[in-house]
C-alpha cells in the first residue's frame, strides 16, 4: 500500500478529537486529557526525534523513547499508562483512517500497576483482639476458635468456613485444608488454636448445630457461617479494640505470614503453609518484613535515634 501523500502534523488532532466525541462518546474531561497528552507527545517528537517529520514517520522505538523520558521525569505509572492509552488510540485511529500504513503503538505495553503492600496487624493488635473475645456463650467459643485458627494457620476466610470436623486433627495438631484448585494441604496448629477449637467442639458446636452434619463452624441459626459474616465480625472486633487500619478479608492471613518471616521462618515454608502455587506471590511479605525492620531500626538503634535528634 502506498504511503498517503498528505501527511498530518502533530498539531492537527481535530479529526481525532471529533472521533473521540462522536464515535467513542467519551466525556469532555477524558477528551481533554487525551488531547493534552498527545500535545506533550507531539512536542517530544518534534524536539527530540529529528528523523520524525510527520506523524506517519513514527516508529515503535520513538514511542519507547518518549515513555523512557516520562519515567525519567518521575511520572507515576498511572499517568504514564494514561498517556500510552492516548497514543495507542491515536495511532489506531490513523490506521483506521488509512493515514498510516502500520500502527507503531500496537505492541507497546502498559506499565504494570504496582500492588499496594497488604495491611498487617502487629502482634500486640492480634493479641488484643484475641483477648477481648468473650467465651461464655456458644457463639463466643466459636468466634475464639475461628480467630485463633485463622491466626495460627493463615487460612483464607473461604477455607476456614469450609472446614469440616473431619479436617481437624487436634491430637496430631494439624488441619487438612482444601484450597484453590481443590488442592489439599496440611497445616499445623499451635496450642492456643488447639485449645480454642477443643473448647468450641466440645461445648459450643453441639449447641449451634441444629441437625446432624460435619460442618465445623455454624451460625446462630444452625447454618454454616458465611465468609461475609466472618469478615464483618473481624472488622467489628478490630474496631472495638481501637484498631483503625483498613481491614480486608486477608488481614489476619497477611499478619500470620509476616510474623512467621519476622521470626525467621523460611519463605518456602510460608509458601507451603499459605498454599501459594508460585513463590513470587509469597515474596510480597518479604517487602513488608524489610519495611518493618527498617522502622524498628529507626526507632531503636542508637545511631538512628542520634541522627534523628540532630536533624530535628
Amino acid at each position: 500500500m502506498k504511503k498517503v501523500e498528505k501527511e498530518i502534523s502533530f498539531y492537527e488532532f481535530s479529526d481525532f478529537k471529533y472521533h473521540l466525541q462522536i464515535d467513542k462518546r467519551l466525556s469532555k474531561n477524558t477528551i481533554q486529557a487525551y488531547m493534552t497528552d498527545l500535545e506533550l507527545y507531539g512536542e517530544f517528537l518534534k524536539k527530540y526525534q529529528l528523523d520524525v517529520k510527520f506523524i506517519t514517520d513514527v516508529q515503535k522505538e520513538h514511542i519507547e523513547k518518549y515513555i523512557a523520558s516520562l519515567k525519567r521525569a518521575d511520572f507515576s505509572k498511572q499517568s504514564i499508562a494514561r498517556k500510552i492509552i492516548a497514543i495507542k488510540e491515536f495511532h489506531k485511529f490513523l490506521c483506521a483512517e488509512k493515514i498510516s500504513e502500520e500502527d507503531p503503538a500496537k505492541f507497546i505495553e502498559l506499565p504494570k500497576a504496582s500492588k499496594p503492600l497488604p495491611v498487617v496487624l502487629n502482634k500486640e493488635e492480634i493479641a488484643k483482639m484475641l483477648d477481648s473475645i468473650e467465651t461464655k456463650t456458644p457463639l463466643g467459643l466459636r468466634n475464639k476458635a475461628m480467630i485463633e485458627t485463622l491466626y495460627a494457620s493463615g487460612l483464607r476466610i473461604s477455607e476456614l468456613v469450609g472446614l469440616k470436623t473431619s479436617d481437624v486433627h487436634l491430637r496430631e495438631k494439624y488441619i487438612v485444608v482444601v484450597g484453590k484448585g481443590n488442592k489439599e494441604r496440611m497445616v499445623p496448629l499451635g496450642e492456643m488454636a488447639i485449645l480454642a477449637l477443643r473448647n468450641y467442639i466440645e461445648k459450643g458446636r453441639p449447641l449451634l448445630a441444629k441437625k446432624p452434619g460435619n460442618i465445623l463452624f455454624y451460625n446462630y441459626q444452625g447454618n454454616p457461617i458465611s465468609r461475609q459474616s466472618l469478615y464483618k465480625y473481624i472488622v467489628k472486633l478490630a474496631t472495638e479494640n481501637g484498631i483503625t487500619k483498613e481491614i480486608s478479608p486477608h488481614t489476619i492471613r497477611h499478619s500470620f505470614a509476616t510474623h512467621l518471616l519476622e521470626g525467621g521462618t523460611d519463605l518456602r515454608i510460608v509458601q507451603e503453609l499459605l498454599g501459594h502455587e508460585d513463590i513470587s506471590t509469597t515474596q510480597i511479605y518479604t517487602h513488608i518484613d524489610r519495611l518493618r525492620l527498617k522502622e524498628m531500626y529507626e526507632h531503636t538503634h542508637p545511631l538512628a535515634l542520634k541522627n534523628k535528634k540532630e536533624g530535628e
